[in-house]
């Protein structure tokens, strides 16, 4: 496939060399989908030292005073 789109391009007179470059610059940025990152989990257990002291609910409603 390679040697295909290289031969094309050197039938292409030179100043259409840049806008081929532009457009395959914009396939990539549109159509190839961006690695997605896996989340950090490092919050996991942030809270178990209140676990006895509140609900999940409690906790959710003080993160929201907290908040203010």
């Amino acid at each position: 496939m390679e040697s295909i789109i290289v031969e094309k391009l050197k039938q292409l007179p030179p100043e259409y060399h840049k806008e081929v470059i532009h457009f395959i610059d914009a396939l990539l940025t549109e159509k190839v989908p961006k690695r997605k990152k896996k989340p950090k989990l490092d919050w996991i257990g942030g809270l178990e030292e209140y676990r006895d002291q509140y609900t999940a609910l409690e906790l959710q409603k003080k993160t929201m005073e907290w908040r203010d």
